[in-house]
C-alpha cells in the first residue's frame, strides 16, 4: 500500500508560493510471492510426471553358483520344503517332517534355540507363487531364524 508522506514546513521560499503534493513512496516491505509459488507447482508438476518413467526394471542376469562350501558334519542343516500341494493344503516339509503351516514358528524356534548359526534353508516346487513362499518366509521370521538360504537346482551344463 502506498504511503502518503507528510509535507514538513521545509520547502523553497518557505510558505509563499504554489503549495506542493504530498509526496508518495511505495515501500517494498511485502513480497510477492506468486511467482514463487507458480515455479513451484511447475516443478512439482514435472516431478510428479518424471517420477514414473524413471522407475523401470532391469532385466538382470545374476551369477550361477558352480561349488558351494561343503558344510559342517556335526551341524546339519534345517530344510523347509514347499511342495506343489501347499496351495490346497498350506502343509509344509521340515526337514523330512509335514508340518501345517500355523505351527512352523514354534516347530523352527525348537530346532534352532541349541545351535549358534540361526540359519534355514528353503526349498521350494517351481510352481509355488512367490505370495505363498513369502507367507512360509513370514513364519521363518517369527520363529527366529536370522539367515535364509534359499535352495535351487545347479545349472545343467551346456
Amino acid at each position: 500500500m502506498p504511503k502518503v508522506m507528510p509535507n514538513g514546513g521545509s520547502g523553497h521560499g518557505g510558505g509563499g508560493g504554489r503549495r506542493r503534493r504530498p509526496r508518495v513512496s511505495s515501500a517494498l516491505s511485502e513480497i510477492n510471492v506468486v511467482p514463487l509459488v507458480d515455479v513451484m507447482l511447475v516443478l512439482l508438476i514435472i516431478f510428479m510426471v518424471a517420477a514414473p518413467m524413471m522407475q523401470q526394471g532391469l532385466n538382470v542376469n545374476l551369477p550361477a553358483s558352480r561349488k558351494a562350501p561343503p558344510m559342517p558334519a556335526d551341524n546339519q542343516p534345517i530344510y523347509v520344503t514347499v511342495p506343489a500341494a501347499f496351495a490346497r493344503q498350506r502343509v509344509v516339509n521340515l526337514g523330512n517332517e509335514n508340518i501345517r503351516l500355523d505351527v512352523l514358528a514354534e516347530r523352527i524356534r525348537q530346532q534352532i534355540e541349541r545351535r549358534e548359526d540361526k540359519q534355514v534353508f528353503l526349498r521350494s516346487d517351481g510352481s509355488v507363487t512367490m505370495q505363498q513362499i513369502m507367507d512360509v518366509m513370514d513364519r521363518r521370521k517369527d520363529g527366529g531364524v536370522e539367515k535364509v538360504g534359499i535352495v535351487s537346482r545347479p545349472p545343467e551344463s551346456r
